[in-house]
């Protein structure tokens, strides 16, 4: 006779599956996981520019490693936060932590109320047990005892021979309190992300911006933001003036001048913006975020006439703020275009080319690469404002000009004129609502999680019982926070100082 064991494990149906999948996902094991995971998620972002933040530095990567940026961007590595798998790891989280932490918040609000635990059977096999004699009758010790117990705001539970003890709920609460707190953090962070707006804006000395969505040369907003929350104010770039260490060429200090209208109608005020000190404008913010310089050139066609005229903001390649740019005149035929590098203080070798010694402009100069052809710039497709593609264009010249100086374009095609330099700030536009919901959830993570480390959780009983004419005293614990030893050494102590003291009367 032979006997089959079935060995296959129950299936699940479909309820019982998401059931599975929900306590899964809830469980605190889950929310630690997937807290680690957003930690490791976000180190992209500060190890790569991010196009919220810097879209310069961006296009610097592109510049200087345009292949592998071009792999990075297709995973969203230049955009990390507002990437789709770094917004599937915080959901998961935010779920995550709900659907533990709220479950646990009505239990320990339910625990708080009730009565400390019954006294165990045996407790000689508990903590710190302690055993002595008293000449004391049972309601006196156990008197004398809850008092000495409530001193120390124990919650009592009174049994016939015997009382029950407990404190140190504030541990758990705060244990609550940094998981609740994270979750407001998390709800401000995505309430910032969804509500807000990052603008970015680049502005030359002498002129104006005005705060509508047109005048950025980058936008983004969440899915929330609505184009009339934006504030019209204008801000006049007035005078940048930046100051640099002589030895090492980092920068000191930066101060930007400039004239503010908070409101249409309203008269100007004077204001300093410095790294640190931004502009407020309600819930929306203006940072100083960088700087750079603004070669200013005059193009004249064959003829003599004015083609193009004014400052042409070039991107830093480095901390000397060696800048390169791109001049684009499309109304000449044909087309011309010059692929320029702007050196403020310029020195040259064989090796290196012309590049900067220092940042500020002691010894300007403007290196040129004349180029002639199609633009592309009516074919509809984007181009950078700060760079040519040269691949359908013809190389006519190369010129180094320093301020003042002309250069006549082999071919009779015209001139350009270097008249001079300005600088330029790149202006940070942030609007933040739920700013203020994860500075409390800040507070709070950090209050939670002294009260969780400092706080104690103790349970304490004590049995007493009749022998021989005498009273027989058992007090034990059980906890797992350091101190109950000294708990209950003291409240041996109180209880035999009270039994002496009744002999001596």
């Amino acid at each position: 006779m032979s006997i089959s064991f079935d060995t296959q494990p129950p299936q699940l149906s479909g309820i019982g599956f998401l059931r599975w999948i929900w306590r899964q996902l809830t469980s605190m094991r889950t929310a630690l996981v997937l807290l680690l995971l957003l930690a490791v998620a976000s180190i992209p972002g500060s190890v790569f520019p991010q196009r919220s933040q810097n879209p310069l530095k961006v296009n610097e990567y592109y510049g200087t490693n345009p292949a592998l940026a071009q792999w990075l961007d297709r995973f969203s590595l230049f955009n990390v936060y507002s990437s789709p798998w770094f917004s599937a790891i915080y959901i998961l989280l935010f779920i995550s932590l709900i659907g533990c932490v709220v479950p646990r918040t009505w239990e320990h609000f339910k625990s708080a109320r009730a009565l400390p635990p019954l006294t165990p059977k045996n407790l000689e096999r508990l903590e710190e047990f302690q055993e002595f004699s008293s000449n004391q009758s049972p309601e006196e010790i156990l008197q004398v005892a809850e008092g000495a117990l409530r001193a120390r705001r124990y919650r009592i539970r009174n049994l016939s021979d015997s009382l029950g003890a407990e404190k140190g709920f504030i541990r758990e609460t705060g244990n609550l309190l940094f998981h609740l707190s994270l979750i407001l953090l998390l709800l401000g962070v995505a309430f910032g992300s969804l509500g807000g707006m990052r603008a970015d804006v680049i502005v030359s000395e002498g002129e104006t911006f005005t705060n509508v969505a047109t005048s950025y040369d980058s936008l983004n907003t969440g899915g929330l933001f609505a184009i009339d929350d934006i504030p019209p104010f204008t801000i006049t770039v007035k005078k940048f003036t930046a100051k640099y260490d002589l030895v090492t060429n980092a920068p000191q200090d930066y101060q930007l001048q400039a004239l503010v209208v908070d409101e249409p109608g309203k008269p100007a005020r004077e204001v300093t913006v410095k790294v640190n000190k931004p502009l407020t404008f309600g819930d929306t913010r203006v940072y100083l975020q960088a700087n750079g310089y603004s070669p200013i050139v005059t193009v004249r066609n064959q003829a003599g006439s004015v083609v193009l005229r004014g400052p042409i903001p070039f991107l830093p390649q480095d901390g000397n703020l060696t800048s390169t740019g791109a001049i684009k005149v499309p109304d000449m035929e044909p087309q011309l275009g010059f692929v320029a590098k702007f050196l403020p203080t310029a020195e040259r070798t064989a090796a290196r080319g012309g590049f900067s010694t220092y940042p500020e402009a002691l010894k300007p100069l403007l290196d040129l690469a004349a180029w002639s052809g199609d633009l592309g710039l009516d074919s509809g497709i984007p181009q950078s404002v700060y760079r040519i593609d040269t691949e359908k264009l013809r190389q006519i010249g190369l010129a180094s000009l320093a301020p003042g100086q002309t250069w006549d374009i082999p071919g009779g095609v015209g001139s350009i004129t270097f008249d001079g330099f300005t600088p330029w700030v790149n202006l940070q536009v942030v609007r933040d609502p739920g700013k203020g919901f994860s500075l409390v959830g800040a507070i709070a993570i950090l209050l939670g999680l002294l009260v969780s480390l400092f706080g104690r959780r103790h349970r304490i009983w004590v049995r007493v019982s009749q022998k021989d004419g005498g009273t027989i005293v058992h007090i034990a614990g059980l906890t797992r926070s350091p101190g109950l030893d000294e708990e209950i050494k003291s409240l041996a102590s109180v209880l035999q100082m009270s039994t002496k003291v009744e002999g001596e009367r």
